[in-house]
C-alpha cells in the first residue's frame, strides 16, 4: 500500500515488489536498449553475407515484435489457484466487523485478498495502512503502525473510500474493483488520474503512472503496478451466482486462464472449460455443475443426475445451454443462459469465436440440443 505523496525512500516488503524494482525501466529506456540491441545483432549478421537480407529483416521484425508485445500486455487481471492463509482467517472476525462498519461487508473475501497480498496476515500491521491518511495514532511510516486491529480499521477504511471512489457495484464487478484495488496501494489520487486520462483502470496505465510518480518524487519504486493481479490471485466471488461472474469476464480473448486453471498446458476448446471455471468461482462446482472439458461428459453428468431438460422446456437463469450447430445428434458448444424474454434467450459464453462473449437467440432456434439444469 502506498500513500505518502511525499516520500523520498520507498521499501516494498513483498517478493513481487522486490522484482519490480530491479526491472522496472521507462518505455524509452526499453526501447533505446533494443534499438542497441538490434544494431549490434545487424552488424554482427552483415558479417555473414550468406545468411542474406531475409533472415536480418525476420530478426529485426522478431524483435520488435517482442518489445511490442510486452508494452502492449494490458490483459486483464486473473482471478487464480492461491488462498488465504491461515494467519489472514485468524483475522476474519475482525474484517467482518469493519468491512460491516464502513459499508463493504459483501467483500470480506476481497479484504482477504488484499490482506493476503500485503502481509499474509503477519505482523502487527497486517493491512500495510501505516502510510493510510486515516492513521492517527501512529507513524506514517511503513511498519508504523502497531496495533493488529487499528491496522485493519485503517485499510478496511480506506478500501471503503477507494471502492466508493471507484463506483464499484457489486461482488463481480472487475473493472470497477481493480481500479479500486489500484487506488489502494497507489493511493486514491491515482483513481481519479485513471479516470480522467483513460476511463478506468489498466495495467498500462498502472504502469504508467507509476513511472510518472518515481520521476517528480525522484524514487526508484512507487508502489506495485501488478498489484491488481497479484491481489486477484487470492480473490474467489464465491457468491453462488455464476451468471454474474460469467458476466464479468466478458471480452476475454483466447480462454488462457481458463484452460490453464483446468490443467492444460496449451490452447484447447474451451467453452466447457468456461462453464467449469465460472462454477468454481460461484461454488458450485460438482455441487450443481461438474467439472468438464467435454461437452459430451458434461450432457452425461447432467442425463445422470435427473437434471436434464430438452423439447419445450424454457430455460431459467444460470442453466447450461448446450448447442448443436449442424444439427446431427453431435453436440459442439455450451454456454450460461442469463435471461429469457417472450422471444429470446440471452447468455454468457467461453470460447465464442475464441472469445467471452454474451449472444442472444431466438427461442424457436433449432440448434439447441438440451439444457443443464441449475438446481
Amino acid at each position: 500500500m502506498f500513500f505518502s505523496k511525499y516520500m523520498k525512500n520507498i521499501k516494498r516488503r513483498s517478493d513481487e515488489s522486490f522484482s519490480i524494482k530491479k526491472m522496472t525501466f521507462s518505455p524509452s529506456q526499453m526501447f533505446k536498449g533494443t534499438f542497441n540491441v538490434i544494431r549490434k545483432t545487424i552488424s554482427g549478421i552483415n558479417n555473414i553475407i550468406t545468411i542474406g537480407t531475409g533472415l536480418i529483416l525476420l530478426l529485426v521484425i522478431t524483435l520488435f515484435i517482442g518489445v511490442f508485445s510486452a508494452l502492449s500486455d494490458d490483459s486483464s487481471a486473473e482471478n487464480g489457484t492461491l488462498y488465504d492463509s491461515s494467519e489472514v482467517l485468524e483475522h476474519t472476525e475482525l474484517i467482518e466487523k469493519y468491512a460491516k462498519e464502513y459499508d463493504i461487508a459483501d467483500y470480506v473475501p476481497l479484504i482477504q485478498a488484499v490482506m493476503m497480498q500485503e502481509s499474509g496476515g503477519k505482523g502487527s500491521d497486517p493491512m500495510q495502512s501505516s502510510e493510510c491518511p486515516y492513521n492517527k495514532k501512529y507513524p506514517n511510516t511503513p511498519e508504523g503502525i502497531k496495533d493488529i486491529e487499528y491496522s485493519i480499521d485503517c485499510g478496511v477504511h480506506y478500501l471503503s473510500d477507494c471502492m466508493k471512489r471507484a463506483g464499484v457495484n457489486n461482488v463481480s464487478d472487475m473493472k470497477n474493483i481493480s481500479l479500486a484495488l489500484q487506488g489502494y496501494n497507489f493511493g486514491n489520487g491515482y483513481i481519479e488520474w485513471a479516470i480522467e486520462h483513460f476511463n478506468g483502470y489498466t495495467r498500462t496505465n498502472a504502469k504508467v503512472f507509476s513511472d510518472e510518480m518515481k520521476s517528480k518524487l525522484q524514487v526508484e519504486v512507487y508502489g506495485d503496478p501488478d498489484y491488481v493481479e497479484h491481489v486477484l490471485r487470492c480473490y474467489h466471488l464465491g457468491n453462488g451466482d455464476i451468471v454474474s461472474i460469467a458476466k464479468s469476464q466478458v471480452g476475454n480473448v483466447g480462454g488462457r486462464k481458463y484452460w490453464e486453471w483446468y490443467g492444460f498446458d496449451q490452447h484447447v476448446e474451451w467453452c466447457a472449460i468456461f462453464v467449469s471455471w465460472s462454477a468454481n468461482e460461484s461454488g458450485d462446482l460438482n455441487v450443481i455443475i461438474p467439472k468438464f472439458s467435454r461437452v459430451e461428459d458434461g450432457i452425461a453428468w447432467f442425463k445422470n443426475k435427473g437434471k436434464w431438460q430438452t423439447g419445450n422446456y424454457i430455460p431459467k437463469s444460470g442453466d447450461l445451454i448446450f448447442f448443436d450447430w449442424n444439427q446431427d445428434n453431435d453436440p459442439d458448444h455450451v454456454g450460461i443462459v442469463e435471461k429469457i424474454d417472450d422471444n429470446y434467450i440471452y447468455t454468457v459464453e467461453g470460447n465464442s469465436n475464441d472469445e467471452c462473449r454474451e449472444n442472444i437467440y431466438l427461442k424457436t432456434t433449432n440448434v439447441f440440443y438440451g439444457f443443464g439444469i441449475n438446481i
